[in-house]
């Protein structure tokens, strides 16, 4: 690589960890061309990015973000995942680390927050945002439904009674 691609790099994975909700660092050693063409393609449903990195330039590229504390991570085959939903990424790796044991989480990072293993899966068990959003629809909606079928039934209940009390009258 020449030394202005490897700037254009540097700055181009600088952006990408200022504008990250997280980053999961995973090794990939091992995985065929078509088992990772599928991890990126799972990648991409959810919103997210898996990119292979160069480990000293990604350092240099973390420098003055919220994740400089996970410049340990990169050492040997790494690759990075990212989205702009913080959930995205670790929620894919972690399915596909499931089916594919060649895949290793390391950790990551959401904000300054530095994620071991652990914690890259319990973010990873935690729903989507569009889950969060759907919760919340539905909670906001479910009110106004109860409203409406209380203020629905009394005066269902009272036409009955004046119903009864004139067949009652009627017979």
């Amino acid at each position: 690589m020449e030394r202005a691609e490897k700037q254009d790099l540097v700055a181009s994975m600088h952006d990408v960890f200022s504008a990250a909700a997280s980053v999961v660092v995973v090794h990939y050693d091992g995985l065929t061309v078509a088992e990772i063409t599928a991890l990126r393609a799972n990648m991409r449903e959810v919103g997210a990015t898996l990119k292979v990195t160069k480990n000293r330039l990604t350092r240099l590229a973390l420098k003055g973000t919220e994740y400089e504390g996970i410049a340990d991570l990169f050492t040997g085959p790494t690759a990075i995942g990212y989205a702009d939903d913080a959930v995205a990424a670790p929620k894919a790796l972690a399915d596909f680390a499931k089916k594919n044991e060649k895949l290793r989480l390391l950790g990551g990072g959401m904000g300054a927050t530095v994620l071991d293993t652990a914690g890259v899966k319990a973010l990873a068990d935690l729903p989507s945002l569009d889950e969060l959003r759907g919760k919340l629809v539905g909670l906001l909606q479910a009110p106004a439904t109860k409203l409406a079928a209380i203020t629905q039934a009394p005066a269902s209940q009272l036409a009955r009674v004046f119903s009864a009390y004139s067949n009652k009258d009627a017979a």
